[in-house]
């Protein structure tokens, strides 16, 4: 019987999944749970026929030079896959796949629960609560605004923006705009009661709330900027779920100081772990630390998509996932 092939699993993951992990390879686990550091990762390519990463490693040519790497696949526990070097790995001839499909659900619900969080002013009323300032109840007191009935703008119209749109529009009647690169086909728009508005700068101006849900990349660094956050209303509020390289932090952490706009509820961030001090010093910003596939449910289905490309690959058969 052949040696099962050896994988390296760079951060912890839910324990149904390590255990099919265990099952199924001569597994290695990285138990401290810290992020690798590009050495132990290109050390890592000599000794692994597999690794399965996430986001906090850095795949990057360094990473990746290596004559003849011992991995043949890199299977990322996460849809974005900005942190590998796609070109680098298909040089060094290791397939890259990564996990769509799965956190659809999960990202759109903590979508819809930022623009919540941010209108109300959840955030500001728990800190006040938990540091013992809460003066107790009176008519005026951190006074929000309600996302029922307004207008929900959406940058980019996928599958997360338009389970975002469905949970908007049918828990909270809220009309849907969106633009995107390529508009979407008309039975789309209408199964979603979406309309497609030209421009994200037109869009900014006639929306209450702006959800972001485009990809990260050259084509999308600092889309959310001074000039378009200018054409925003006073009392709008920003959510992104995406990818933290899309807003320019700066300019977003003027406009919240400057009451430019009302709120913004972010979930991602350009320096993550780090955020910008500036950010968070705004008392109208809501700030969480990359929750969007974190239930059980979606990380769970991740492992699983990544155990699926893993046995396609070491079978010989098609990668499902395959992004290099």
């Amino acid at each position: 019987m052949s040696a099962r092939p050896r994988l390296l699993v760079t951060r912890r993951l839910p324990d149904a999944v390590e255990q099919m992990m265990a099952e199924r390879y001569d597994a290695t686990f990285n138990r401290d749970d810290r992020a690798l550091s590009g050495d132990v990762l290109h050390a890592a390519l000599a000794e692994y026929d597999a690794v399965a990463t996430t986001i906090t490693d850095r795949i990057d040519a360094t990473v990746l030079a290596h004559e003849a790497p011992r991995t043949r696949i890199i299977a990322n526990y996460g849809a974005g896959f900005e942190h590998i070097d796609r070109d680098a790995a298909a040089a060094a001839r290791i397939a890259v796949t990564n996990t769509p499909d799965v956190l659809t659900d999960a990202t759109a619900e903590l979508a819809i629960l930022l623009m919540l969080a941010a209108a109300r002013r959840a955030g500001e009323g728990e800190r006040q609560l938990r540091a013992g300032g809460w003066p107790g109840w009176h008519p005026t007191h951190l006074v929000g605004r309600s996302i029922t009935g307004k207008t929900l703008g959406l940058i980019g119209f996928g599958r997360i923006a338009q389970a975002t749109a469905d949970r908007a529009r049918g828990g909270f009647g809220m009309t849907i705009l969106y633009t995107s690169r390529t508009r979407a086909a008309p039975e789309v728009e209408a199964r979603h009661a979406a309309t497609w508005v030209a421009s994200a700068e037109d869009l900014a101006e006639r929306c209450d709330v702006l959800s972001l849900h485009v990809p990260g990349g050259a084509a999308t660094h600092h889309l959310v900027d001074a000039a378009l956050l200018r054409r925003m209303r006073r009392d709008a509020v920003l959510v992104n779920t995406a990818r933290g390289s899309v807003i320019d932090e700066a300019a977003l952490a003027a406009a919240l100081t400057e009451g430019r706009i009302g709120a913004a509820g972010l979930d991602v961030y350009e320096g993550e772990p780090a955020v910008a001090p500036a950010l968070l010093a705004c008392e109208n910003a809501v700030l969480l630390p990359h929750l969007g596939s974190a239930t059980i449910e979606a990380r769970t289905a991740m492992g699983m998509r990544v155990l699926a490309n893993l046995d396609a690959f070491f079978a010989g058969e098609p990668l499902p996932d395959r992004v290099a």
